[in-house]
């Protein structure tokens, strides 16, 4: 009989306990998906395409997801996206054409072609010209493939990642009809 209680008293601290963790869990975990989807998020980059930007491999960023961040997106910004090739693989590029911007697909090319972005998308390249799947692979990418605006690397020397480019007025790039 008293092995009977025992056991039984077993029984009860143990779904005390879960239950205890339960009411922990839940909220923490709520309050997590809440966090990683509408205000930030923290992801590694690896990878040569923002050489020598952020590192070849190891560096954590901070990415703003915020309310409202597409429409405060510039040239220039980095962002994290999901690869239009691989939907399971997301990727930082930098910003270099807005719906409307008119620009080179690749001045490094003997025959030069132009693209003009179209309206919902934005022109993504690798600050490693020569070592990156970008925009010159992919064209324009959907603006609802961005996942979010990089503010930070958090990891190993952290640092504010500014847009430090200045926009020139005129930028229209494209070949003239004169």
């Amino acid at each position: 009989m008293a092995f009977g209680r025992l056991v039984s008293g077993a029984a009860r601290l143990t779904w005390s306990t879960v239950r205890v963790a339960a009411l922990v869990a839940v909220p923490t975990a709520c309050f997590l998906h809440t966090v990683f989807d509408y205000v930030g998020e923290i992801t590694p980059s690896m990878g040569p395409s923002m050489l020598p930007t952020l590192n070849l491999i190891g560096d954590l960023l901070l990415i703003e997801r915020l309310p409202g961040w597409r429409r405060r997106l510039r040239v220039g910004d980095l962002v994290v996206y999901t690869s239009p090739a691989d939907p399971g693989r997301r990727a930082v590029k930098r910003v270099l054409g807005e719906a409307g911007d008119a620009l080179c697909v690749d001045p490094t090319k003997d025959r030069l072609a132009y693209v003009q972005v179209p309206r919902g998308h934005v022109w993504l390249q690798g600050d490693n010209y020569s070592n990156s799947t970008d925009s010159r692979t992919h064209g324009p990418i959907p603006l609802a493939l961005l996942r979010g605006r990089v503010l930070a690397c958090l990891w190993p020397t952290p640092r504010l990642l500014p847009n430090n480019v200045e926009i020139v007025p005129g930028r229209f790039a494209g070949p003239t009809d004169d």
